[in-house]
């Protein structure tokens, strides 16, 4: 399929911006199967706010943003007794206190029961 220059818009502005085959072909080069949503300008005023969150990196998912997740503070853990095995685990959460929380291996276990018709997020 050959490529040619898009004309897209904006979602924050609005303007009209064009899509380039050599941009196109950089971002397919970075495995980026989305087209732009927002414009040159626009994405560099996101970039130099950091995006509201992950240094910079764009919540759109369009590539974009520098630093990435090397620059965060290490995540906090929390220390707690798996409900199903009854063994101490590490969550990356504070539990509510509500709803069961698991090991690493329980919370596996617990996927296969699942409901199948249900997209994996990744």
């Amino acid at each position: 399929m050959a490529l040619a220059d898009q004309t897209l818009y904006c979602r924050d502005c609005n303007q009209e911006f064009v899509f380039t085959v050599g941009e196109q072909e950089f971002y397919a080069s970075r495995g980026l199967t989305n087209s732009p949503s927002r414009c040159p300008s626009c994405r560099a005023a996101r970039k130099g706010q950091g995006g509201g969150y992950g240094g910079g990196r764009s919540s759109g998912g369009g590539g974009g943003g520098g630093g990435g997740y090397r620059d965060r503070e290490p995540r906090q853990m929390y220390t707690v007794t798996c409900s199903s095995c009854g063994q101490e685990a590490q969550v990356p959460f504070q539990p509510r206190g509500d709803k069961p929380v698991y090991c690493s291996n329980c919370y596996q276990a617990q996927g296969s029961g699942r409901s199948s018709d249900r997209r994996s997020r990744w």
